[in-house]
C-alpha cells in the first residue's frame, strides 16, 4: 500500500483516504493498531483512545470474542462484522486459526447463515443480479469499487448444500468460498466477486418470509434462464477480461448443461462437480495407501445421484483408465443409487449422465440390499439423507470388507449420511472414514482415530491460485486430476497411522500452493497460459498470494 500526500501535504492511503473515512474502509483500517505517527499523518489524532495495539493484540481479542460467543451462527456474524471493520485483521486472524475458522465460516455454520440470511444481513459483500436486472449488468458490474477481479464464485441459490433452494439467502456461499480461496491460497480479497445470481425462488416459507431479501417470484425456467445466464458470462467476461467464474450449488438440471455449454468458451469450472470429484479422488488415493489396494480392485456405490456423486464418478473412471483398462470397463467399478433405486440398464427416463453407469443387474430400491448384492469395497454419500448409512449398512460394509471405506460426504453435519463415530463402532474400528463437514477425533477400543474432511477447500483454492497466476484461457479436467493427486501425495505415514485420509488443516496453505504451482505448469506446459513462464514458478506465485500483515503508513 502506498502513501500518497493530499493537497495541503497530509499523508493519505490508497485513493487519498484519511481521517474517519480511513477507518471506515476496510481494505485499509488498521484500528487500534495505527501508530502514533500515522495517526498525526492521516488525520486520525483523536478519533481513537490513545492505546496502541499490536496486530496481535487485536487479533487475541478478537479469539477471545470469537471463544466466548454463545453459538456458532454468532460467530460467523462476529467473523464478518470484522471483515466490514479491518480485512487484514480478519484474515490475519482466520489464517493464524484456519482449522477452528473453516466450520464456522463455511460448512457446517454457513449452512445455517444462508438460511437465516435475511435476519443477519449487514453490508453487501458482492453483487446480485436479479431477474429485474436484466440489461443493467454492465452497470452493476461497474458499481462494484474493485475493477482488477480474477475470481468470480457465483450461485443461484437453488441447491444450496444439503439444504435445497434458498433462493439470495445462498449468497452466503460464494462469499465462504472467496473467503477461503483468500485464507487457504493467498488470493488476494480485492481480486475476489462473490455474485448471486437471483432468477427468483420456489420456497413457498421464503417467498412467504417479510424480511426476504430476494427477488419474491418463482425461478426462471428453460429459455429464460438461459438468456439470463448467457448475459450474466458475457458481461462478466467483458467488464474482467479472463476471469475464472466457478459455478457453486447450482441444481442438476442446470449445472452439467452450464458446465458444457460454457468450459470452451470461458475459463469457468464447477466446484460441485469438478471441485468434488477431485476430493473425493484424493480420499480415496489416500485411503488405498491404508487398505494397501489397487484402484481398479475397487467397487464403488454412490448413495446419490447428483452433481457431486457424478463428478466422482466421472473422475474415478478417468483415474482407472490410467491402469490401462477401456472406459466403459472403468465405469463397471461405480454403481449408483438414486431416490427410484438403483440405477441399472433398462430403467427408463435416465438423464444421459446417469445412463452412461447403467449397468445390468436386477433393480434394487433398498440401499442396504444393494450393499449385499455389490459387495462395494468402498460407500460414497452425497445424497442429503442423514442416517442412510445405518447400523445394518456399516454392518453389512464391514462384513465383506477387512477395511471398508466409508465417504460420507453430504453437508452441512446434519445431513450427513453416518457420523464419524457410528462408522468406527459399527465396523469395529476397521473403517477408512471421510466426511464433508468436521468430525471430532474418534477413541474407540484404546486407539484415537482422526476422520478425514474430505472438504472442497482442499482443492478449489489451489487450482483457481494456479489459474490465475497463469492466466490460463481454459479450466480443464487435467488440473483437478493433478490436484487430486498432489492432495494425496501429502497424507504423510502418521496421518495414515490415524485413519486420516487428508492432510491436517494447518497445512492448507502449502498444500494449495503446491496445487497452484502444477496446475499452473499445465497450463504453461498445454499452451493456455497468457503470461510468460517464469524461472521459477513457484516463487512467482508465491510473490502473488495476500499479505495479512499490517503495513506501516506513515514511513
Amino acid at each position: 500500500m502506498s502513501n500518497k500526500n493530499n493537497k495541503d501535504g497530509a499523508q493519505s492511503v490508497g485513493n487519498g483516504i484519511r481521517g474517519m473515512d480511513l477507518l471506515r474502509n476496510p481494505a485499509h483500517n488498521k484500528g487500534t493498531a495505527f501508530t502514533k505517527a500515522e495517526r498525526d499523518a492521516l488525520g486520525l489524532r483523536g478519533l481513537l483512545p490513545p492505546g496502541v495495539l499490536t496486530q496481535q493484540q487485536q487479533a487475541e481479542r478478537i479469539l477471545r470474542h470469537f471463544r466466548n460467543a454463545r453459538s456458532d451462527l454468532d460467530r460467523y456474524v462476529l467473523m464478518n462484522d470484522l471483515m466490514d471493520r479491518s480485512e487484514q485483521l480478519f484474515y490475519k486472524v482466520v489464517m493464524d486459526n484456519l482449522e477452528e475458522m473453516l466450520p464456522i465460516l463455511y460448512t457446517p455454520t454457513v449452512g445455517q447463515a444462508c438460511q437465516e440470511y435475511g435476519y443477519i444481513f449487514r453490508r453487501p459483500h458482492g453483487v446480485y443480479i436479479s431477474a429485474r436486472d436484466r440489461g443493467h449488468m454492465p452497470e452493476i458490474f461497474n458499481n462494484w469499487p474493485h475493477k482488477d477481479i480474477r475470481i468470480i464464485v457465483v450461485t443461484d441459490g437453488e441447491r444450496i448444500l444439503g439444504l435445497g433452494d434458498l433462493g439470495a439467502n445462498g449468497m452466503g456461499i460464494p462469499v465462504g468460498k472467496l473467503q477461503l480461496y483468500t485464507a487457504c491460497a493467498g488470493v488476494p480479497a480485492k481480486h475476489c466477486l462473490p455474485v448471486m445470481l437471483d432468477v427468483g425462488t420456489e420456497n413457498q416459507e421464503l417467498l412467504n418470509a417479510p424480511l426476504y431479501l430476494g427477488h419474491k417470484k418463482p425461478r426462471l425456467r428453460g429459455k429464460e434462464y438461459d438468456d439470463m445466464v448467457e448475459e450474466f458470462m458475457v458481461a462478466a467476461s467483458e467488464a474482467y477480461p479472463g476471469v475464472l467464474i466457478q459455478f457453486e450449488d447450482f441444481a442438476n438440471p442446470n449445472a452439467f448443461p452450464l458446465l458444457k455449454r460454457y468450459r470452451d468458451r470461458f475459463c469457468v469450472f464447477n466446484d460441485d462437480i469438478q471441485g468434488t470429484g477431485s476430493v473425493a479422488m484424493s480420499g480415496i488415493l489416500s485411503s488405498l495407501k491404508i487398505t494397501g489396494q489397487k484402484l481398479s480392485d475397487q467397487r464403488f456405490l454412490f448413495l446419490g445421484a447428483g452433481a457431486a456423486s457424478m463428478g466422482i464418478g466421472d473422475m474415478l473412471t478417468a483415474l482407472i483408465m490410467e491402469e490401462g483398462v477401456s472406459k466403459e470397463e472403468a465405469r463397471q467399478h461405480s454403481w449408483f443409487m438414486d431416490s427410484t433405486g438403483l440405477i441399472v440398464a433398462g430403467r427408463e427416463k435416465l438423464t444421459a449422465h446417469k445412463a452412461r453407469y447403467a449397468h445390468p443387474h436386477a433393480e434394487i430400491k433398498d440401499f442396504c440390499e444393494a450393499v449385499k448384492a455389490l459387495k462395494p469395497t468402498t460407500i460414497m454419500g452425497a445424497s442429503g439423507q442423514p442416517g442412510s448409512f445405518s447400523k445394518e449398512v456399516l454392518r453389512a460394509m464391514a462384513e465383506v470388507n477387512e477395511r471398508p471405506i466409508v465417504f460420507a460426504l453430504s453437508n452441512p453435519t446434519s445431513k450427513a449420511e453416518c457420523t464419524a463415530e457410528e462408522a468406527y463402532r459399527y465396523t469395529d474400528g476397521r473403517a477408512v472414514f471421510a466426511s464433508g463437514s468436521p468430525f471430532a477425533p474418534v477413541k474407540y477400543k484404546h486407539k484415537t482415530f482422526i476422520p478425514g474432511q474430505g472438504n472442497n477447500a482442499y482443492i478449489f483454492p489451489g487450482v483457481g491460485l494456479g489459474v490465475v497466476a497463469s492466466k490460463s484461457k481454459h479450466v480443464t479436467e487435467e488440473m483437478f486430476f493433478i490436484a487430486a493427486k498432489t492432495v494425496a501425495s501429502l497424507v504423510d505415514e502418521d496421518d495414515i497411522a490415524h485413519g486420516r485420509t487428508y492432510p491436517p488443516f494447518d497445512k492448507i496453505g502449502e498444500v494449495s500452493l503446491d496445487i497452484a504451482v502444477e496446475v499452473a505448469k499445465l497450463a504453461w506446459d498445454n499452451g493456455l497460459a497468457q503470461v510468460d513462464r517464469p524461472v521459477d514458478i513457484r516463487e512467482f506465485i508465491r510473490d502473488l498470494r495476500y499479505d495479512a500483515t499490517y503495513h506501516n503508513h506513515a514511513s
